[in-house]
C-alpha cells in the first residue's frame, strides 16, 4: 500500500507519508496498535484528531520508530496482513473428504456476542472469549456429529445437541 520504496506507511489521520526508520506516534489503545489496525500518525496533532473519533477514554500517543524497509520485508514474508474466512462449511467437508483436519475458522459472529453480552450485562467481552467460544462450539459439533453417526444418519440434527 506504499506509494515509494521510501514509504512504511501514511499517516491515519492526514495521510502524510512517514518513511522507513522515522519517528512516529502510535496510539496506547490496545486495539489501535493491532496488526490488523496498526494505526500510526506523523504528529501529536494527527494522533489528538483520532481521539475523539475512536472514542477512547483514556490515551495518550506513544512515540515509535518506523522499522527499517528491511525489517519489514522481513516481518510481511513471515506474517500475512489478513486472513481470508471463506465458507466454513465447504472446507470442512473438503478437508473431511480429503481426510485433512477441519479448518480452525471462527465459529461465532462477534459483533453480535458482543452486543448480547453488552446488552444483558452491560460489560465488554476481550478478543481471546471469541476462540474459546468457537472451540467449544467445536466440541459440541464433534459431539452431535457421533450421535448422528451412531443414529445411522448422515444429517445432525437438534436432538444430536441435546445428548453431547
Amino acid at each position: 500500500m506504499t506509494t515509494d520504496e521510501t514509504t512504511w506507511k501514511r499517516c491515519s489521520t492526514c495521510k502524510k507519508p512517514i518513511a522507513f526508520g522515522a519517528a512516529y506516534y502510535a496510539c496506547s489503545v490496545s486495539t489501535c496498535n493491532r496488526r490488523a489496525a496498526l494505526f500510526a500518525f506523523c504528529s501529536v496533532d494527527c494522533w489528538d484528531g483520532h481521539v475523539p473519533v475512536m472514542r477512547h477514554r483514556d490515551a495518550w500517543a506513544n512515540e515509535a520508530t518506523a522499522p527499517t524497509a528491511a525489517e519489514w520485508a522481513r516481518e510481511e514474508a513471515h506474517e500475512p496482513r489478513r486472513i481470508v474466512v471463506g465458507n466454513a462449511t465447504g472446507a470442512a467437508d473438503a478437508a473431511a473428504q480429503r481426510g485433512g483436519a477441519a479448518p480452525r475458522d471462527v465459529l461465532i459472529v462477534v459483533s453480535k456476542l458482543k452486543h448480547y453480552i453488552r446488552a444483558t450485562s452491560d460489560m465488554n467481552t476481550a478478543d481471546d472469549v471469541i476462540a474459546v467460544l468457537s472451540d467449544r462450539v467445536r466440541a459440541l459439533c464433534d459431539g452431535a456429529i457421533t450421535q448422528a453417526r451412531a443414529a445411522g444418519r448422515k444429517t445432525v440434527m437438534a436432538r444430536d445437541f441435546s445428548r453431547s
